[in-house]
């Protein structure tokens, strides 16, 4: 029987497919997400949870980055 379920799929890097792994593993979103894992660079993850991981990438991001004065 065919299983259908709503996802988006991402294509990423190797650090920020870890890193997206990292989450999932420890539900650090509350919720599992990725519904399939399908090469080196691609995931399917759940529609639902897209805002949630967008603004936790960013939170990432603004932690990591820092602003250039001249």
């Amino acid at each position: 029987m065919v299983q259908v379920m709503k996802g988006i799929l991402v294509e990423c890097d190797a650090a920020m497919k870890q890193f997206l792994l990292y989450l999932d593993e420890t539900v650090a979103l509350g919720q599992k997400f990725i519904i399939q894992d399908l090469d080196d660079s691609h995931l399917f993850i759940s529609a639902d949870i897209l805002e949630t991981l967008q603004a936790r990438i960013d939170d990432l991001m603004d932690q990591i980055s820092f602003p250039v004065e001249s």
